[in-house]
């Protein structure tokens, strides 16, 4: 009897049916978000064509919206611990299918920049609410490391695929559709997540910080917007004052959360090395891979003469690299402590770009170049999972709305500046005029730069986390409520 009891508390746990349409319905949400992101991306000239955007304001379609993304997380995020998860999905949702009809029947610049922002909030909304409607459903720590290692797959997939997807739209329909696209999906999701989720909120519940979820909001909106325009068109008087500014609401914003009672997010939870540390990992993680991402397109196509479908082809293998990292993630966090995969799969992610500094400009380097990819997107993966499970594991039940609100907008706010920030190395090196294989020496140095900041963040990491590793098992065990 006691062999059998042994036998079947060592066998891995199984989600319910219920749990698997969660788990679905979640993912598939959080998978349409990270390609909205980017699924404008390939189609920009023909949008700007199409509604008369200038060249300088073309930006703004992306800027527009993860400025927004970025800006608004935490607040939606803490929000829903409070009016509850699935109500602020649900509302995250529509907010999607009234955007994507806004931004599908478009006729101004106007009309395009309103659907962005929409879409922009949209996800700030959807994404906390869907991850802490994760990590309470799949309380048990192999079951929730599993689900978050599924969501890290479809976020880092949906970014890569919506790119490829934006591109085959708007060749063989119109850019228009990488809008429609969204409005059945959105509504579906909608159905679904009403009838078979649970309604999720804290059991303690308070007033809205509203002093300090303005302070963060503004603060996070004006040092995006002073790092991108500081990265595009150089130091200039307005994104100087908007970074000063920045700096200066985050700083009342600390010292008004200090103070408060109810507070946005509490001071004690943000001195935490784990909170604090994992949540500067995500702009490293996010930032350095959609760089990558975005300087491997230029390699392909500008230096080594391929089409955008052979460059396509080149993040599908990165897309595969992620699924492996996201399969395996959860067993690797079962046997190596959360911390300890969080550097060592930074450092890894960083190596895995640096042979691209070797690369010369000839065809027959592609293969090469998909396999470092593929091996750089499995740590890249790896990462992205241990970082959420030591920022979810850090805090209670009634914060996980606050947990997963922090962790989105440190990914989002790495995925804003991520591009900008390299392609200002770039252009620094090569200037903006630069083509073809005059780009070779901008794209070294950018990558360099790249790998090597993420190989000396994961080195910091380690060392710092490891003596804060998460409360109760390896697998990411949530620590008790602590909401007194």
């Amino acid at each position: 009897m006691t062999t059998e009891r042994a036998t079947e508390s060592a066998s891995p746990p199984k989600m319910t049916s219920r749990q698997v349409v969660v788990l679905t319905v979640l993912l598939a949400s959080q998978f349409l978000m990270a390609a909205d992101f980017s699924i404008l991306n390939v189609a920009l000239p023909r949008v700007g064509v199409d509604l008369g955007f200038s060249a300088g304001n073309l930006q703004w379609i992306t800027t527009a919206f993860a400025l927004c993304a970025a800006g608004c997380t935490l607040v939606f995020g803490r929000v829903g611990d409070y009016l509850g998860r699935r109500r602020i999905f649900v509302t995250g949702m529509l907010i999607l299918a009234v955007a994507s009809v806004v931004g599908g029947l478009a006729t101004s610049p106007e009309l395009l920049l309103v659907a962005r922002t929409l879409q922009g909030l949209a996800t700030a909304a959807v994404t906390p609410a869907a991850l802490a409607l994760l990590t309470t459903t799949f309380t048990e720590p192999g079951l929730r490391a599993r689900a978050l290692g599924l969501n890290g797959v479809m976020m880092s997939s949906g970014f890569s695929v919506g790119a490829v997807l934006g591109g085959v739209l708007t060749d063989t329909l119109s850019w228009r559709w990488a809008f429609f696209i969204n409005i059945p999906v959105a509504l579906l999701a909608v159905v679904v997540v009403s009838a078979v989720v649970a309604e999720s909120r804290a059991e303690r519940r308070g007033a809205l910080d509203l002093p300090g979820a303005v302070l963060i909001t503004t603060g996070l909106f004006s040092g995006v917007y002073g790092i991108t325009q500081a990265a595009e068109n150089g130091l200039g008087t307005l994104p100087v004052l908007a970074m000063v500014l920045a700096v200066v609401l985050l700083g009342a914003f600390w010292v008004v959360e200090s103070r408060t009672e109810e507070a946005l997010v509490p001071v004690r939870i943000l001195r935490r090395p784990e909170v604090a540390f994992s949540n500067m990992s995500a702009l490293f993680i996010f930032g350095g891979e959609t760089a990558l991402i975005f300087f491997t397109g230029l390699y392909v196509q500008n230096i080594l003469g391929f089409s955008p479908l052979v460059a396509g082809l080149v993040l599908l293998g990165i897309g595969i690299g992620q699924i492996l990292g996201g399969m395996l993630g959860p067993r690797l966090i079962e046997r190596i402590p959360p911390h300890a995969l969080l550097g060592l799969s930074l450092a890894g992610q960083g190596a895995f770009m640096l042979p691209m500094l070797v690369m010369p400009p000839t065809p027959e380097w592609i293969l090469p170049l998909i396999a470092t990819q593929f091996v750089n997107a499995v740590f890249s993966m790896t990462a992205m999972l241990a970082f959420m499970v030591i920022a979810t594991s850090a805090v209670g039940t009634d914060m996980q709305g606050m947990a997963t609100g922090m962790a989105t907008q440190s990914q989002q706010v790495g995925i804003a500046i991520g591009i900008p920030v390299l392609s200002a190395v770039f252009t620094a090196v090569v200037g903006a005029e630069a083509t073809g294989s005059e780009q070779m020496p901008g794209i070294h140095t950018a990558v360099a730069v790249d790998g090597i900041l993420l190989v000396a963040a994961g080195a910091l990491l380690w060392l710092v986390l490891r003596r804060h590793s998460p409360a109760g098992s390896s697998a990411g065990e949530p620590a008790a409520d602590e909401n007194r």
